[in-house]
């Protein structure tokens, strides 16, 4: 189906300069070219794109020797990023039907997908109708036309964006197969979209679920971030979890879960998603550092309480030891990057020093860098816990850090010391 420029809603106007410079110059050397994905369903749907995603007729190296600013990256499907700082407009080149590499590959005695299915290499040009049944769901498969200015839909896309439906193109089991993460895909445009996925898409889900612990922890991680931390981290989380795919992402927060879903580990999830969801939306930071140091905290105060018993360690002994053991567990399935699981520790060891409320320390301490967010850890505890002496540290700690010199002066003076329970407690409530 091709849609008339005027029978559709997408005006240049919506769309970046620099991925209109792109468009133009390479219709103008001669190759077909449009937008594509995200950006045309955004656009159609009245939302604002985070980005704007190319295809073209032009090869990678053609590419390159069209523009200047053009460098070439991935492995398993070649793209060419053309950089206009701060924006990146990522172009693909249309893609055909793997079977023809599947063929060339076979004679060369070399295997075009793995054990399960999933493709190892995909760098095989085709045609603008091939490359739409090669994407992964119909809403992301409408093109935007730069020589005419059409909306091209060659998988029933319009009228699955009108109908709020998640469908994935071909046989949703060999796509699942071929790329796991396309599962967290669906849910995540679900969620996004406020769209339901079709029976067909969904059915497979649950008993392919485990086919992303082939998916490296790297990757897995920033699919995490999409999921959890792009404003709709608490329906994404729930999709997640009725599909069975939370599991292969935090094994060890999932062994936990209760059967009514109100443990403290399970209060806290929804709270920080919340908080998370509500801080995107106001164009606030999200940091993954309190949202993974939050996830993790229970789990942390448990194995703390097994290494415990299990080697009579004293609690200042054994905390650190399962912060190593929690964090190494956790990166097997998502690889945290290390300049985050640095910032979480010093959350967590936080903790005990936010139970220290006299003197020198208190000044010391909201001067710490990460006080702020550490703080906000405690924030999320006290409404969980519903614990007098944590609700007590968390306002005078809010009271504290606001406060003039004056008035901080006299609230130390006045403190009495005896009413705050030791951080022992406070952290052994909690399991």
């Amino acid at each position: 189906m091709i849609v008339p420029r005027d029978q559709h809603s997408i005006s240049r106007k919506e769309i970046s300069e620099n991925a209109l410079k792109v468009l133009y110059r390479l219709h103008k050397a001669g190759y077909e070219a449009y937008l594509v994905g995200g950006g045309v369903r955004d656009l159609l749907l009245g939302k604002k794109p985070k980005d704007f995603d190319i295809t073209t007729s032009a090869t990678p190296e053609q590419m390159r020797k069209l523009f200047r600013n053009c460098r070439l990256v991935g492995r398993r499907f070649r793209l060419a990023h053309v950089i206009f700082l701060p924006e990146i407009i990522e172009v693909a080149t249309l893609r055909g039907h793997h079977q023809i590499l599947q063929a060339e590959e076979a004679s060369k005695g070399a295997a075009l997908t793995n054990h399960n299915g999933r493709l190892l290499r995909d760098n095989i040009f085709g045609s603008i109708e091939e490359d739409a049944e090669r994407r992964d769901f119909s809403v992301n498969s409408l093109y935007y036309s730069a020589a005419d200015f059409t909306v091209r839909d060659y998988t029933g896309g319009l009228k699955d964006l009108e109908e709020g439906t998640i469908r994935l193109i071909g046989d949703p089991e060999t796509r699942y197969r071929e790329d796991p993460v396309r599962m967290l895909r669906a849910v995540r445009f679900a969620a996004k979209l406020d769209m339901t996925i079709s029976n067909e898409t969904a059915a497979p889900i649950p008993k392919l679920a485990g086919l992303l612990h082939e998916i490296p922890p790297a990757r897995l991680f920033e699919e995490a971030l999409k999921l959890l931390q792009a404003g709709y981290g608490e329906a994404t989380y729930r999709l997640l979890c009725e599909y069975q795919l939370f599991q292969p992402l935090f094994p060890l927060i999932s062994r936990n879960f209760t059967e009514n879903g109100d443990s403290y580990m399970e209060q806290m999830l929804i709270r920080v998603l919340i908080t998370s969801d509500k801080r995107f939306h106001r164009d606030m930071m999200v940091n993954p550092v309190l949202l993974f140091a939050a996830m993790l905290w229970y789990p942390l105060l448990a194995h703390t309480q097994i290494l415990i018993q299990e080697s009579s360690l004293s609690y200042f002994d054994a905390f650190p030891l399962a912060m190593n053991d929690i964090l190494d567990e956790q990166c097997r399935t998502l690889a945290i990057p290390k300049r985050l699981t640095v910032l979480m520790r010093d959350m967590w060891q936080l903790q005990f020093r936010l139970s220290r409320c006299h003197g020198r320390r208190a000044n010391k301490l909201i001067e710490h860098p990460k006080f702020r967010i550490a703080y906000d850890l405690l924030i999320l505890r006290a409404e969980i816990e519903k614990n007098t002496e944590l609700q007590r540290f968390s306002r005078w700690w809010g009271e504290f850090q606001v406060a003039t010199r004056p008035k901080k002066q006299k609230m130390l003076v006045h403190l009495d010391h005896e009413d705050f329970t030791s951080f022992y407690p406070l952290l052994k409530s909690g399991v």
